[in-house]
């Protein structure tokens, strides 16, 4: 095993102790002290900052600078750190660094930060104003004129990388190092499958995502509690509206909800609740917009009966983050939200640590192609663009990262009940539920009760399966994979299938056609809502 160092060096008050400590806190490096050190060395000496340095100049003359990367090697072995990542703070002359770049299984990268002396010593007064006595009591002048520290500065011509923090913030100096490090992973590695609806949503797409989701590390949700996602496991029925549809059956995988997702804290918090989510494996990225009442009330009063809208605010929510400081009621995104602080961390930064660690992330898409705001049949659309590109601009995921794109769509698409006296929306060759009743040999009362909308419970229209609809979403969406669901509805004796041999030749005739159309292989069938029904033939 092999241990990565970074040994920071610099005068009083460059940033040595800030860059170890954003590496623990971004990446998980052990930090090591050389400050701790000579305390538990000499625990009845003086533990100011003079005493210190005296201590510490003693011991460099006897050992030659080697104590350092003696006590680094048994803090290693003692701690046995998680992570590969070590910090040392800090190192005041280049045998000690030498020491460590001989230490065996040991890689290191000497990190030497610098600032303008009159930066330092501001830096140092508005430390020491703060400081416990005996830590800080002695002047910058005085600490600065200490042996030790005056030849600190000549670290500088050794080190692989050299910084002045008054030009580089703190956080770019952790970017520079972490990317020195490589601790970004390969930009080039297609770490993301992306699930997507290809018709006007309710497609099953939560029962695809459950099972695909026990493979992933991260899972990531797009959009808002306007799209319900149904997922039927062992512990009984339950639809996610805010949260991935794997969260319960990938327990180990860390959840995360992108910049575009648009917040119900009703929903939310329900949700943490049943899934017994905590700080630590849920991320909420700061920017996602919350969802307040006068969007329920706008949308409520318009566009539920215009066009069907399920009008639970997300829409007007939407609107309201677009016009920015013209918005009414003001915008208020997840980092204004105190209940939701301990969950906040930029998605892009989760993503950046799970990438570098070679860790696969599922991004599930919410409802379907046809109702895009940009593709679909305008006004009859949802208030995002629901293509697989839309997801990853939300999720804040470029395109390089992705690996297979997958599309869902079933036998027979839907859209929600018509409004009285207004339209959801059109649909080809629509027919009724008692046509599909009667082909299948399912039993009406159970389509007409399976088949109602997730999140309002109103009953859903339904039509023939729409060839030019699929083409249309495979040209958007360049889908590698088609997860084909309620094969059931072709011939209810679908239901009972487990391998593809044993399903009904139309099936197989339909399935063909399918990948013929779309130029991508059905590589998920199901023909039922249950997790055995779902027959795998993928190759991946």
């Amino acid at each position: 095993m092999t241990v990565t160092v970074v040994v920071v060096s610099g005068p009083i008050g460059a940033g040595k102790t800030t860059l170890a400590q954003r590496l623990a806190q971004r990446f998980g490096a052990l930090v090591l002290s050389t400050r701790d050190f000579l305390r538990e060395r000499f625990p009845t000496e003086g533990q100011g900052r003079r005493p210190l340095q005296e201590l510490g100049a003693a011991l460099d003359e006897d050992t030659k600078g080697r104590w350092m990367a003696d006590d680094v090697a048994a803090a290693i072995q003692s701690r046995e750190p998680r992570s590969l990542l070590v910090v040392v703070d800090a190192a005041r002359i280049a045998p000690q660094v030498e020491w460590l770049r001989k230490s065996p299984r040991t890689r290191v990268l000497h990190v030497h930060l610098h600032a303008p002396e009159a930066e330092l010593a501001k830096r140092y007064a508005h430390r020491r104003a703060g400081a416990e006595k005996d830590t800080e009591l002695i002047t910058f002048e005085e600490a600065r004129a200490h042996p030790t520290e005056r030849a600190v500065d000549q670290l500088a011509a050794p080190a692989e990388l050299v910084l002045d923090t008054q030009q580089t913030p703190p956080d770019a100096v952790l970017v520079r190092v972490a990317s020195r490090l490589g601790l970004f992973g390969r930009p080039d590695a297609r770490l993301v499958d992306v699930l997507i609806g290809g018709q006007y949503g309710s497609e099953g797409k939560g029962h695809i995502a459950a099972h695909l989701a026990p493979a992933y590390d991260v899972l990531v949700r797009v959009g808002g509690p306007n799209a319900g996602h149904r997922v039927y496991a062992e512990d009984g029925v339950y639809t996610f509206h805010q949260l991935p549809s794997g969260t319960r059956v990938a327990k180990g995988a860390q959840v995360v909800l992108g910049p575009g997702t648009t917040l119900s804290l009703e929903r939310l918090r329900k949700e943490l609740e049943d899934c017994e989510l905590r700080e630590g494996r849920l991320f909420i990225d700061p920017q996602a917009v919350i969802i307040e009442e006068a969007d329920l009330l706008m949308e409520g009063a318009s566009l539920k009966q215009q066009i069907g809208s399920t009008a639970q605010g997300v829409g007007s929510a939407t609107s309201r983050k677009v016009l920015r400081t013209a918005a009414t009621p003001a915008v208020r995104l997840a980092k204004d939200v105190a209940t939701l602080h301990s969950f906040l961390r930029p998605t892009v930064e989760v993503l950046d640590d799970a990438f570098s660690r070679g860790h696969h992330v599922l991004l599930e898409g919410t409802q379907g192609m046809g109702l895009s705001l940009h593709h679909g049949d305008y006004p009859h659309v949802t208030s995002r663009d629901t293509t697989a590109s839309g997801c990853l601009a939300e999720a804040g995921i470029p395109p390089g990262r992705v690996r297979r794109t997958l599309m869902v769509c079933r036998t027979h698409p839907i859209r929600v009940q018509s409004p009285e006296g207004a339209t959801s929306g059109p649909m080809v060759n629509e027919i009724t539920w008692e046509e599909v009743s009667r082909r299948s040999g399912h039993p009406l009362g159970d389509l007409q009760k399976t088949e109602r909308t997730s999140t309002t419970n109103r009953p859903r229209r339904v039509a023939e399966f729409d060839w030019v609809l699929l083409r249309k979403a495979a040209s958007l969406n360049a889908p590698t994979d088609i997860a084909l669901t309620f094969v059931d509805y072709l011939s209810a004796n679908n239901w009972a299938a487990r391998r593809y041999e044993q399903l009904s030749e139309e099936a197989h005739r339909y399935i063909e056609e399918i990948e013929r159309v779309a130029g991508a292989p059905v590589s998920l069938i199901s023909t039922g809502c249950e997790a055995r029904n779902i027959i795998d033939r993928r190759t991946w």
